[in-house]
């Protein structure tokens, strides 16, 4: 078999659409045929409705003491933006490779694919897994299930190297996640009797103004140790999208948004949840007092655990070790590195490209952080090819 080159593996990739509304199952089968290929068994992890699935394999020994190059496949939509180029067909300008999902993070997907003819080359005597998930981009969705299944099929490896773009930095730490559905059911009438009504919209403010003091008091207040070097240094709280009401002259029987914590490590996302908890209880006190029918539901509906930096932590000193990078790079961002790091793995996130390219229209990876990622995962495949971690 002539082995495909890592760019025309991410051009394969990147020809999948795999927005996270979306299946992902022919990318899926393009990889586990890719890897046949080579000898290499694929498992599927699939989500409930049976139309997405996450993927791992094993490469080389079944012994404890590898690596896992962990990437998602599904990407963010391209509905509404201004594209100069097909963002379904990658394609060189200048020194740039565009196209969805090619910094964020098909890039690396097909990085760790091109590793793998390489490592069976060199005859690595620790393995190299590969773990590629869905729905990263709605609330690390995807990677939970298929770490459980990790876990409980594979030897243990050493690490994990989340492949996030953070231009081969080495980052060990980044905040955690919760998202909170909220749906305010109100009471209507004619508004000009609004002392008799309860508009679900106006005491919906209440819980997002609440929202803005917190993050003036956390903003105000003296960050710890753990949080002082994130940008901004303390946990946020933040509503993104609001929907409701019937009409301009009737009080709003239904309001709905979703409020989200980004929360540094060392904090806890329990106690968060029960802060607003706390609130909506308090702000539902209110409605009920004027009209008894009226409720507030709280669901949460995604949760990341933070990356929380680690003592001799090995996937970091591996990662150190390649690319001479002595820095403390920390993100605000979630990514599945802490969800890893939450089942016993050593953990660390470390790819290329720029974060800033994620999600943007024209979204690129330079061709030289695309090589560097290369160069460095050929490294990584040197590392297990020696019997000690």
């Amino acid at each position: 078999m002539t082995p495909l080159t890592a760019r025309q593996i991410m051009e394969k990739l990147v020809s999948f659409p795999t927005v996270s509304r979306d299946s992902n199952l022919e990318l899926i089968s393009w990889v586990e045929e890719y890897l046949k290929g080579y000898g290499i068994a694929a498992t599927r992890v699939y989500d409930t409705t049976g139309k997405k699935a996450a993927l791992y394999a094993n490469v080389g020994p079944e012994v404890d003491g590898g690596i896992v190059l962990s990437g998602h496949t599904d990407v963010v939509p391209v509905d509404g933006q201004a594209w100069d180029t097909d963002p379904w067909v990658v394609t060189q300008k200048g020194g740039r490779l565009y196209g969805r999902g090619t910094c964020d993070m098909k890039g690396f997907d097909a990085l760790a694919l091109a590793a793998v003819p390489l490592a069976l080359e060199r005859g690595v005597k620790r393995p190299l897994q590969i773990a590629l998930s869905y729905d990263e981009e709605v609330g690390c969705l995807g990677a939970p299930p298929m770490i459980d299944e990790m876990v409980k099929h594979l030897p243990r490896a050493a690490g994990a190297i989340i492949g996030e773009p953070s231009m081969m930095k080495t980052v060990t730490a980044h905040k955690g996640s919760v998202g909170y559905h909220t749906h305010l059911r109100g009471f209507e009438v004619h508004s000009s009797l609004i002392h008799t009504g309860v508009n679900a919209i106006m005491f919906g403010a209440k819980l997002i103004e609440w929202a803005n003091e917190i993050n003036a008091q956390n903003a105000a207040a003296k960050p710890s140790a753990l949080a002082d070097v994130f940008v901004p240094p303390y946990t946020t709280a933040h509503v993104g999208r609001i929907e409701g009401g019937t009409a301009h002259n009737i009080t709003a029987k239904d309001c709905m948004f979703g409020m989200d914590f980004r929360v540094v490590p060392g904090e806890s996302m329990q106690a968060w949840r029960d802060r607003y908890l706390e609130k909506v209880r308090q702000v539902e006190v209110e409605m009920q007092a004027i009209h008894p029918d009226t409720r507030i539901d709280v669901e949460p509906y995604f949760s990341v655990p933070p990356l929380s930096p680690e003592k001799a932590g090995a996937a970091e000193a591996l990662a150190r070790s390649i690319t001479g990078d002595n820095g403390t790079h920390v993100v605000s961002y979630g990514t599945e590195a802490g969800q890893f790091q939450e089942r016993g793995y050593s953990a660390v996130v470390c790819g290329p490209g720029d974060i800033a390219q994620a999600h943007q229209p024209n979204e690129y990876i330079e061709v030289s952080q695309f090589e560097a990622g290369e160069a460095f995962l050929a490294k990584v495949v040197d590392s297990l090819c020696r019997e000690d971690v």
